[in-house]
């Protein structure tokens, strides 16, 4: 899928968005609505996600071709691998670079099951890789899952499935809820209860994906609705930032409810689908033309998003009591040197990497075709 800009700018916003809300690390408290609602950056992180490997998912499979699992699983690897491993290298080598000092076992990390294990709420140095691990899992189960409806396509089957694991997920928030979080609804063991049982692991955070997965099937499969969507991108997009805003304001002061956790998420993925679609059309305001910077940082943003914890509390610390006593004249440092290492993971590690995955496709491209002949 060629790049878009308005799906440039929906990541860059995204990763924007979360670097907002961990601001704590740089020793940035209070509110705004930026700085409590930049969690739900990670919920268009997953909407984009979604869509767009939906798509490449998706596409062969409805043009009658069969799934190319291989190469899939190839590129993923190629694409999340080498940052990634180099970033935990570092978190496992220096642990005085770490935002905090405690850090779960490494071996939950090289096997993304960080968000399935519960741990004491201190081991927190690199925990926004759970949001890693719900892709990775994503990126596992999804193939196969098209795979095998796209072996006897049936509308009625896809249909059945996006609701048994919609309402299903509903079900178990609702049940998780009533049995393990609000009971223990205080300051401290509510919020650890809520982080390690309905927001962290992947049966409970299900919703954007099968958002943009939805707007992939219909893009791939009902060609002549996905046109009447594009044609009214701008109202759709209307559409989902009035969501947006909804779910901010209904999650505002109580993240921790029941109906925010069992209603709220879908409502939200709603929304951030809607966003997604919006964006996704060259007929929108946001498709016609690329925002300064915004292609930079979505390119480099899952480098940005791996990093800027550490950066932030590095920082900190090397600032020192002149960082608090300048409080907000200190934001140009801090977010020059979280685009700084983001820049040199990107270039020096995505990139190449990148370029290495080009290579080793094509001559696996070129083999196969031998072979073929």
């Amino acid at each position: 899928m060629q790049r878009r800009p308005g799906l440039d700018l929906l990541r860059a916003i995204a990763v924007v968005w979360v670097m907002v809300f961990h601001s704590y690390f740089a020793g940035f408290q209070g509110g705004g609505v930026l700085r409590w609602s930049g969690w739900m950056g990670v919920d268009l992180f997953f909407a984009l996600s979604g869509f767009l490997i939906g798509s490449q998912v998706l596409k062969p499979l409805a043009q009658g071709e069969r799934m190319a699992f291989g190469d899939f699983y190839l590129r993923r690897a190629f694409r999340i691998l080498p940052v990634y491993l180099l970033v935990l290298t570092v978190y496992l080598a220096a642990p005085a670079l770490r935002e905090v000092s405690d850090m779960r076992p490494w071996w939950q990390f090289a096997t993304f099951s960080l968000n399935l294990w519960p741990a004491p709420p201190a081991q927190q140095a690199l925990s926004h890789a759970w949001s890693l691990c719900v892709e990775e899992h994503f990126y596992l189960l999804f193939p196969l899952l098209a795979a095998l409806l796209a072996w006897r396509p049936s509308m009625r089957r896809v249909l059945g499935v996006f609701a048994v694991l919609v309402l299903g997920g509903m079900a178990l928030r609702a049940w998780l809820w009533t049995t393990r979080v609000g009971p223990v609804l205080d300051p401290s063991a509510g919020q650890e209860a809520y982080m390690r049982l309905l927001y962290v692991p992947t049966w409970a955070r299900l919703d954007d994906l099968l958002g943009g997965v939805a707007l992939a099937a219909v893009r791939n499969y009902r060609p002549m609705l996905w046109a009447w969507l594009e044609a009214r991108a701008n109202v759709v997009l209307g559409l989902g930032v009035a969501l947006v805003v909804v779910g901010m304001a209904w999650f505002s002061g109580q993240r921790l409810g029941f109906a925010q956790n069992v209603f709220g998420y879908p409502l939200l993925a709603l929304g951030m689908a809607a966003l997604v679609c919006g964006a996704a059309s060259p007929q929108g305001v946001l498709g016609r033309r690329a925002v300064p910077g915004a292609t930079w940082l979505a390119l480099a943003s899952y480098s940005l998003y791996l990093t800027h914890k550490a950066v932030y509390a590095n920082v900190h610390r090397w600032l020192g009591a002149w960082g608090d006593a300048h409080g907000w004249w200190s934001l140009p440092i801090y977010a020059g040197a979280v685009l700084a290492v983001g820049a040199i993971c990107y270039y020096g590690v995505e990139r190449p990497f990148l370029r290495l995955r080009a290579r080793v496709r094509g001559r696996r491209t070129k083999g196969m075709a031998q072979a073929a002949a």
